[in-house]
């Protein structure tokens, strides 16, 4: 019997064949998001030097909201927060390999509505 591939490997692999594509520099760093089953997470990372500009999640306190899809809107409005306070306005998008739908989504949309440019 041929077992069922793990939808976190697939994913996975899925986010290695765009990242061989996309990368992220100083002046535009990659926005690169993951989401859990409980929490959702965003990075501003310069891939040159290797390190990361500005960070949010949803266990920052200064993120709330009744649903997981409001939450991470509130993380798109702190990273773009954040990344301006940086003199970021560009950045690369990277999804981690999830579909553009639901909280990956609203957090991308958040984003751009508080001055980041994708």
């Amino acid at each position: 019997m041929i077992s069922k591939p793990d939808k976190n490997k697939i994913r996975q692999r899925r986010h290695m064949r765009v990242r061989g594509k996309i990368s992220g520099t100083a002046e535009r760093p990659r926005l690169s998001v993951y989401r859990s089953n409980k929490n959702i997470y965003a990075q501003l990372i310069d891939d040159v030097k290797g390190v990361t500009l500005a960070s949010a999640s949803t266990q920052d306190t200064e993120v709330s909201g009744k649903t997981k899809t409001e939450q991470a809107a509130g993380v798109g409005a702190l990273i773009a927060k954040r990344g301006v306070e940086k003199n970021v306005t560009t950045v690369v998008f990277d999804r981690g390999g999830y579909l553009y739908h639901g909280r990956v989504q609203a957090l991308a949309e958040a984003a751009r509505e508080n001055g980041l440019q994708f």
